[in-house]
Order: structure tokens, then sequence, then C-alpha cells
């Protein structure tokens, strides 16, 4: 192993950018090529059964399962002409991944040969192996049947030979497996509430569209210095390893170019993604080194979220044609910027209305503050669970460091919006506004200009900032699906939403009018959830005391952040919106908790390993190089000059013997502490104990082979060093 690392080194530096060749065509020609789009719909499918699916696809209408043998037969046309020989359901199971179970076209045609089909049925619904995935107990392993059932709102498209078909993830008893099937309630859910509100400004409104862009950062490392890294490849971050004189400290980075290797890799990521209906718009640097970030245009949040899975996967494909390992895991690095995932959620309407985007007729600014103030409720009455959806073992590193948001959930408004909320709680209702009869109504709220759009900062320390027509929640970290915090979100506000309405509609029955009632409520809602605003540094120790002051949940154990899925609210919210049952969610704490401790328990393995087979066979090895040193200056030198020219080797020696020492002692408390919360039963408390009582070991350790790499001979030192796995690219 010790030649390893530099034999990787040297050969990383010789790497040239592949070459890319794009298309001839513009992007906007080959964009969506491998998407079974509209577009195409309308060629290979006949116009009745075009306008069923596209009332299915617009208007929720339900599915004619009498249509599918023909849009099989349209999507089987278009596969057969763009070489496809196999198909699968492609869903989301709870492994912030994808998967997917390919089969052949073919089926026997009773003659000896054989014939391809692709009917509606085998569109429609497949059968993977439930067992197989995390199950949280809704299943036994001895109960394999599970049913994938085709997303007809997300389109179907190719990968090399395969039409992968988006699905929903359903166990044998109906309850979802997966994160789509949440979603889709939760944006269904959304959808309706704020369709009801929207009633009192916009009375042809028929539906509101959840909207979602996220930005997705990432760390690319050269595949040589990934491999010679086991705990790169084995857990997706380094367990160890001291930082580099210079990291990020001149950002550099951020403002410099992009690599070469790395824009030809992006080319060519791009070049897939939007053949693959994938809006990419943006591509840069990030801070730390090696980091970089892609943002596409905001969709609809169902897409969104498909797109994002479906360009990590294509991303880590990518990355290895390029002699590039990506990084997606939060904070593969210490002492550097982890990787978000920023989330810029806003609702739309059918006809055309940005919810939280600001207006120019009163009625508009009363509707803006009205679905402004109802997702402040929203986020201040379930600020627990909204962290626990962004939540992980990986993502727990990166919260409340270098430039990620603090673990405690809070919203920056700006000083415009606060000034306004302000004026609302302090005015009564009189000053606020009058109504004129006919001639309409007058607020008495300061102008909400169009110019409110990106007024302010947004003050990278908020997860949850304004940021002048929606909402960025910058906590959800890189590698998760952003589904789990917008089924949390989307809920949230629907509950709030729909707790607005009733209240409006209750003053309104008692005779006020519309705008007098809507007024009064949006008042209250304003002082309730007054706690969630902050306009100041989330860092800093002053805020965690204040936000606990406050009421805001400020835990930071990731499996005890985990227990606000069942709190009774959390219950109640999920089931009255119909997104998610008590076993469901029950179930899916438990998958939580199991895949914490799988994740720590990996990690501490690793750690082990490394620790008494790498880093201590290496210093007790340069220890007796020094030993044999100082012995040599013993036999040339009288004692006295020996003793004066070898007190620095002597000192070295003792100080690898004792850090040595620490980390053997170390690793066996380790071990230990893995064997007692092994013995656990409950998933809960097994994860609470990893994180008690395992995890911190490591940091302990850690601390002691940091500072052994900075004094043992860089030549014996077999594991590639953060200024190679930062800077060769």
């Amino acid at each position: 192993m010790a030649n390893l690392r530099f034999e990787v080194v040297a050969e990383a530096f010789k790497k040239k950018p592949l070459e890319v060749l794009a298309p001839i065509e513009r992007p906007s020609e080959f964009f969506g090529k491998n998407v079974f789009n509209r577009a195409k719909m309308y060629k290979y499918l006949p116009r009745d059964v075009y306008e069923k699916l596209i009332d299915v696809i617009d208007n929720g209408a339900r599915l004619d399962r009498s249509i599918a043998d023909a849009v099989a037969k349209g999507i089987k046309q278009w596969a057969d002409e763009n070489g496809v020989t196999h198909y699968t359901h492609w869903f989301q199971p709870l492994t912030e991944g994808t998967a997917e179970k390919h089969d052949a076209f073919i089926e026997h045609d009773g003659k000896g040969g054989m014939i391809e089909e692709f009917s509606g049925k085998l569109l429609v619904q497949q059968e993977p192996d439930a067992s197989s995935f995390p199950n949280g107990g809704i299943r036994n392993t001895f109960e394999a049947r599970g049913y994938s059932a085709w997303d007809p709102t997300s389109p179907v498209f190719i990968i090399d030979d395969t039409l992968c078909i988006p699905t929903i993830f359903i166990s044998y008893t109906g309850e979802a497996l997966d994160y789509k099937a949440p979603l889709l309630r939760s944006i269904h859910a959304v959808s309706e509430a704020a369709t009801e509100v929207c009633h009192y400004f916009y009375p042809d409104v028929k539906k509101v569209v959840s909207n979602l862009g996220w930005e997705q950062e990432y760390f690319l490392v050269d595949e040589g210095l990934y491999s010679a890294r086991p705990d790169l490849m084995l857990t997706g971050r380094t367990l160890m390893g001291h930082d580099s004189a210079k990291n990020q400290q001149m950002d550099d980075h951020y403002f410099g170019a992009i690599p070469e290797r790395v824009q030809a890799f992006m080319k060519d990521l791009e070049i897939q993604a939007l053949e693959l209906g994938i809006p990419c718009k943006t591509r840069h640097n990030e801070v730390a080194p090696n980091q970089f970030e892609l943002a596409p245009i905001f969709e609809e949040m169902n897409i969104a979220i498909d797109h994002n899975m479906l360009l990590m996967s294509l991303m880590k494909k990518v990355a290895r044609r390029h002699g590039f390992r990506v990084l997606l895991h939060e904070k593969p690095f210490a002492g550097v910027n982890g990787s978000g995932k920023h989330n810029n959620w806003s609702l739309s309407t059918d006809t055309g209305i940005l919810l939280h985007g600001p207006g120019k007729t009163p009625e508009d600014s009363l509707r803006f503050i009205v679905f402004i103030v109802e997702t402040l409720v929203a986020v201040y009455k379930h600020n627990g669970l909204l962290k626990a959806s962004i939540m992980s073992a990986t993502n727990a590193h990166r919260l409340g460091a270098n430039e990620a948001p603090p673990a405690i959930i809070s919203s920056f408004l700006g000083h415009q919006l606060t000034e306004i909320l302000q004026h609302i709680e302090t005015s009564d209702k009189d000053e606020l506004f009058n109504v004129a009869g006919k001639q309409g109504m007058k607020l008495d709220i300061p102008e909400i200009p169009e110019l409110l759009i990106d007024n302010t900062d947004r003050n990278r320390t908020s997860p949850f900032a304004f940021t002048g027509n929606r909402f960025e929640f910058r906590a959800v970290g890189s590698e998760a699906n952003s589904a789990s915090a917008m089924i949390v979100l989307n809920t949230a506000v629907a509950e709030a939403l729909q707790n607005f309405k009733t209240r409006v509609d209750a003053l309104i029955a008692n005779g006020l009018d519309n705008i007098s009632a809507i007024i009064e409520v949006v008042r209250d809602d304003v002082k309730y959830c007054k706690p969630i605003h902050f306009e100041g540094n989330g860092y800093s120790e002053e805020w965690v005391e204040e936000a606990k002051r406050r009421g805001l949940d400020c835990e930071t154990s990731c499996p005890k952040v985990f227990e606000r899925y069942l709190d009774e609210d959390s219950i109640r919210m999920f089931e009255s919106q119909n997104v998610m049952t008590r076993k469901e969610l029950e179930a899916r704490n438990e998958v939580k908790w199991e895949t914490y401790t799988k994740k720590i328990q990996i990690e501490a393995r690793v750690f082990g390993d490394l620790s008494m087979n790498h880093i201590i066979p290496v210093c007790t090895h340069y220890q007796s190089q020094l030993a044999k040193n100082v012995q040599s200056m013993y036999d040339i030198f009288p004692k006295d000059q020996a003793d004066k020219l070898t007190s620095r080797n002597k000192k070295i020696i003792e100080e690898i013997a004792e850090r040595t020492q620490i980390i053997e002692s170390g690793v066996e408390e380790l071990v230990e502490a893995r064997k007692v919360a092994n013995r656990i039963e409950d998933e809960h408390l097994k994860a609470i104990a990893y994180h008690d009582t395992v995890a911190p070991k490591m940091d302990e350790i850690r601390y002691q082979i940091d500072k052994l790499e900075l004094i043992v001979s860089d030549e014996l030192w077999t594991l590639p060093k953060y200024r190679e796995l930062l800077f060769i690219r």
C-alpha cells in the first residue's frame, strides 16, 4: 500500500480532459430526445387516447385502464425506433436512491420462437421484491410481493437500451414503500387547500401547482485517489485526514475558472441531462476546492424530484467516464464546506399566478401576505418535523458549519417584508383597510412593489429563507431525496391553509366581509408565527439560547430528531391530509433509525480497520526508522553530543508511542461500544446508542491520527492526503 498513493497521484497528474463531442443541434432541439414527452405522445398515440392521458396529467383525472394498451403500444413503437430491448419500473425506495428491475420485451410465441410484447398491464404494474427493500416492519422478509404502479404525470424515458417508467412502490396491503406515493399525495393536499384559499381572490383558479428548483452541490475526486482511500469507497467521506495548508481560505476556487477536466465532465453531463429532459441552467465552482454545483430551471415538483434522482445517477455514471468519482456525501472532508441541495419551493396557480410573488393590486398584495404568513405558520408549527425531514447521519455532519444552515429551523424574510408583517401585527383592523362599496378595497399596507424580489441579502445562515417570490429550504442534504423535505413542507402548508380557511369562513358566517375576515385571521397568524422569524447570525451561541427561549426545536441528535415524525401533532397532520398513516410513519421511522445505525456501524468498522491496519503499522515503521537513527548517533558521537543531536527524534518517537497507544485503546473501546449497542433490539434505542457512545469515539481517535499525519514521514503515509484529494483535478 505504501506506494499506491504515489502511483495514483502520478497517474492523476497525467490525465487530460476527455473530448466531448456536442450534438450538431442546438440544445433546444435535442432537449427531451430520450423522453416520451407531449410531442411524442401526440405523434405516437391516437388522438382520443392522447387527450385522455393529458387530462390525467393536467387535471388529475382518474386513469382509464382501457387506454393503457394503446399508450403501451405507442411507447413500444417509440422505444423500438430507439433500439430499446428492455423495460423497467423506475422507483424511489427508502434508500435515498432509485431502484429498477429490468425485463426484456420477449415472450414465447408458442411455436418455438419468441415475440416482443409490451402490454398495458406491463406498463401499469410490476411486482418488485418488497422484502429486499427497507420496509420498517410493513412487510416481513418472507413476504416478498410488492407492487410498482405507473405514475403517468412523470414522463417515461430511455437510458441506454432500457425503457424507464416512473412508478410508485407500495406493499401488497397498500402501504407506501417509497417517497413518490406520499409526495404525490402531499402535492394533491396542498393543491386542494391552496385552491380553496385562492378562491377568495381568484374564483377561476382550478388547481395550484407545487414548484421546485433544486441546486445540486457535489465534489469530484480523481478515481485513482478515491480507490486509494477505503473510507471514501465504503462510507462516502474521509474518516481521517489533516487539513491541507491551503483549503478554501483564499476563495479562489469559487471565483476561479472551472478546471478543464471538470469542464469536460460538466459538458458531457449536461448534454445527457438535456436529452433526458432535465433543464440544466447553471454550472459553477463552489467554495471548497473540487466542489461544484449544477442547477436546473424550476419545474413542477414531482417531475423536478424525478429529474434530481435521475441526475444523481447520471452524475456517477458520467464521472467515471471522465476518471472521476462524484461525492454526494454532505461532508466528505472536515474543515471545508459540505454539500447541500437548496430546495427553491413555490406555489403557482393554473392561471399563472405565483402565490408567493408580490402583485400590483391591493387584492394581489393581500394574497401575497396570506400565502407568506400561512407558510410561516406551517414552518413554525412543524419546525421540529421539518428538521427531521432533512436530518440524516450524513447531513448531521454539515448542519451548522462552514456556511451550512444551523440545525434549528428559522426563516429569514428581509427587512422590507419584516416591516410589512410588523405593520400588520401592530395596526388594528380599521387602520389597515377600508372598503369603499363597489369601488373595491384600499389596504393601508406599505407598498409591495416588484422590487421586493431579491431586495435583501438571503442570509446564508437561514435554513428557510424568503428570496423574493419563493422560499429557499437550504438545509436539505446533497445526497438526499428532496421528496422527504417536500412531503413535510407541502403537508404542513396544506394544513395551515386549511385551518386558515376554516377560521376565515367562520368569521364570514358571523357577518364579517371577506376582506375583514382575512385581515383578522392574518393578523392573528402573524403574531402566532413570530418566533420563526430570525434575521441575524444563525451560527452564534446567542441564537441557540434565543431559539430555546422561543420554543424552537434545538435537538441535534439525529435519532432523537426523527422522533418528531411520531408526535401526535405530526401523525394528525399527515392523516388529516391523507398523505401518510400512523402505520406508514412508524414504519418509516424504523427504516430511518436502522439506516442511521448501519451508516455509523460501517464507519466504525472501516475506522477500526484503517487505524489498526494502515495508521499504526505506518507510524511504528517510522518510529523504528527514527530509533535506528538515534542508536546510530550514539554509535558515532559522544553521549553528550548524541543526546543533543537526537533530542528531536526522541520526542517524535515518544509522541508516536503515546498517540498510537491512545489509538489502539480507543479502537478497543470503539469495538466494545459497538458490541454493547448491537445487543439492543429496539431500533430507536440502538440508533441513540450508536449516536451517543459509538460516533464520539471515532472523533477522539481521529484527533490523534490527524496529529500523526503531520509528523510521520510523507513517503510512508499510505492514504492520499487532503491536498491531493482536493487540488488534483
